[in-house]
């Protein structure tokens, strides 16, 4: 895996978590060790965890000096932490290792992915382009934010092949999701770059995580992630990150600082080391996603099954009969929202994840009221497969003179 440049190495936090190298690691190698770089130098294991809010200094003029240059680019001050609100070493370790993972020069995290997602519109909004272009689905409160207007945006919804056309003077961004939430659509998205010509492309990239696709390879600009999901692992922090050239990236610490949006260090710890794992996680979880699907697919309790091409732990899938009673159903399955857990989740996304959209929209995205949202984690497949036989066991098979739809596995 090519291996970015990170640029100089700071004191204290930033980019400065890792020693220059000269040959590239691979994904699993850099998840491991991205932002712990500096560790074995210090005679440390474990990164530490820095919970302070504010730090000492004696040099007023010089910290002076050093909040100016951050107000005026929005770069990582060189020395030692200022306050909490500017920026916090162990968060600064997993952005660093994010970025590394995405490919991108820097990334910068959040309190949630929603958070996130605000402060890239108001980036953009900063600089009178409020006009967003959006391709159904994304995720319900994704959708919502940008429908419902509440940061003062416009937004234009259209399919992949209409975004040339419905770019304007003051469109700031076009927003996508690949694998989309919930229906799994894939979109091409080197097709989606060239349309959105100078005009930053913003991907969301919760689903597939850079394990199975790095869209800033691909032409985007910025790189979505609600790491409350996969990049944390294990459903116990919540959190957000935007992977990005460093240009943005100051920007978007500036809305951060000013909003006060930041993450705990305590969530920054934990999802350093949710990264570790990463790899593994998703490649295992894939596998019994794909095994499930050609199961469901071959069930006659179930009319349709949607699983990406590239993969992945999430299936979505419609039923003949009650999807709320396949909901009540499940014993080893939670029923939950989110996803990315260990554990395995299931949820109906007309009632939950995309209720906040409207139902016409939601319907015309292809979200009905038949679907049902299943991210697979690392139980065994028979287990699994057990719990959901039982879960559809009172749902009906197709009606009769009514034929099933193909097998589609790779649906999406």
């Amino acid at each position: 895996m090519d291996t970015p440049n990170l640029g100089p190495t700071p004191h204290g936090h930033g980019h400065g978590h890792g020693r220059a190298r000269t040959a590239p690691r691979a994904l699993a190698t850099e998840a491991v060790h991205a932002g712990r770089d500096d560790l074995a130098g210090q005679g440390l294991h474990a990164p530490p965890i820095d919970l302070s809010t504010t730090y000492p200094s004696y040099d007023s003029r010089g910290e002076a000096a050093r909040i100016d240059t951050f107000a005026a680019t929005g770069a990582e001050p060189d020395g030692p932490p200022v306050y909490g609100r500017l920026g916090n070493p162990t968060v600064a370790r997993f952005e660093t290792a994010l970025a590394r993972l995405e490919g991108t020069d820097s990334a910068v995290a959040f309190a949630s992915g929603m958070a996130a997602l605000t402060a890239v519109l108001l980036v953009r909004a900063s600089t009178g382009l409020r006009h967003a272009v959006a391709v159904r689905p994304l995720y319900g409160c994704s959708d919502h934010l940008l429908t419902a207007g509440l940061l003062g945006t416009e937004v234009t919804w259209t399919d992949p092949a209409g975004i040339a056309d419905a770019l304007r003077p003051d469109t700031g961004l076009v927003i996508v999701e690949t694998p989309a939430n919930p229906t799994l659509t894939e979109i091409d998205l080197r097709a989606v770059a060239h349309s959105c010509g100078s005009v930053p492309l913003l991907v969301d990239n919760t689903f597939a995580t850079p394990v199975l696709q790095r869209p800033a390879e691909h032409g985007a600009r910025l790189v979505l992630h609600s790491a409350t999901k996969y990049l944390g692992g294990h459903g116990d922090v919540m959190a957000g990150v935007v992977a990005c050239d460093e240009e943005f990236a100051g920007r978007l610490r500036q809305v951060r600082f000013a909003t006060g949006g930041v993450l705990h260090p305590l969530a920054g710890y934990l999802l350093l080391r949710g990264l570790s794992t990463l790899p593994v996680r998703v490649r295992a979880a894939s596998a019994t996603a794909a095994g499930l699907a050609r199961r469901l697919t071959a069930d006659p309790r179930v009319s349709r099954v949607r699983y990406p091409r590239i993969g992945g732990a999430m299936i979505a899938f419609e039923v003949y009969g009650d999807p709320h009673e396949v909901i009540a159903g499940v014993r080893l399955i939670t029923p939950a929202v989110s996803l990315g857990s260990v554990d395995t989740l299931i949820q109906h996304p007309a009632s939950i994840s995309h209720r906040i959209v409207d139902a016409a929209d939601r319907r015309g995205a292809g979200v009905n009221d038949r679907l049902l949202r299943l991210s697979v984690g690392l139980e065994d497949i028979e287990d699994l497969w057990t719990d959901l036989d039982g879960a559809l066991g009172a749902a009906e098979a197709a009606p009769a003179g009514q034929a099933r739809r193909p097998p589609a596995v790779h649906d999406a």
